[in-house]
């Protein structure tokens, strides 16, 4: 919901994606869209990373620390406490992601510290089905701006909504208009 939220904001990041992906098929019909074109969408992922890392689906994570961790400042925190850390609050930290408000899906053309941007947590504990879910949002995106173009609805304001799972208060509303084939 978030990607299709952002794209609609940004009609020209919008078209990008729908040049990419049909260039990707080359004709080809959409329902053939192959697991290794998946690789081939550099632009559309960019735009995928960056509304996750505006809007992560799971906002905060929790570890039990196995060992004592010296911090920079030469504080510790000792084995068995247990950190929360804000992954909403990482990827909106300006000291790593400068103007976080902004969506830029350029920021992920380069290269950045990898723990900058953690949408499906990091380490040993991260989610399993990061590759699976990140394949789902390429196909699903895919072929909803092959057949749509996705437009914000302007009667009604989006609000971020922090809950075990990002939501917006009262849903993400938009409006979808079928993309009228040329005679």
């Amino acid at each position: 919901s978030w990607i299709l939220y952002n794209l609609a904001q940004h009609p020209k990041y919008q078209d990008q994606c729908r040049a990419e992906i049909q260039d990707l098929l080359q004709g080809r019909e959409t329902e053939q869209i192959e697991w290794k074109d998946l690789s081939f969408m550099p632009f559309t992922t960019m735009c995928i990373k960056e509304s996750l890392r505006l809007h992560p689906p799971v906002t905060i994570i929790s570890r039990r620390c196995t060992e004592d961790v010296n911090l920079p400042d030469g504080r510790v925190i000792p084995k068995g406490n247990v950190c929360v850390v804000s992954i909403f609050g990482t990827h909106h930290n300006p000291a790593v992601w400068p103007e976080p408000e902004v969506y830029n899906p350029y920021r992920f053309d380069s290269t950045h510290h990898p723990l900058a941007f953690v949408p499906f947590s990091a380490g040993p504990r991260n989610c399993i089905g990061q590759n699976f879910a990140m394949a789902e949002i390429k196909v699903a995106l895919a072929l909803t701006l092959l057949r749509f173009v996705v437009r914000l609805d302007e009667r009604r304001s989006v609000q971020r909504k922090p809950q075990l799972i990002l939501r917006a208060e009262n849903g993400l509303w938009l409006r979808v208009e079928p993309i009228r084939a040329e005679p």
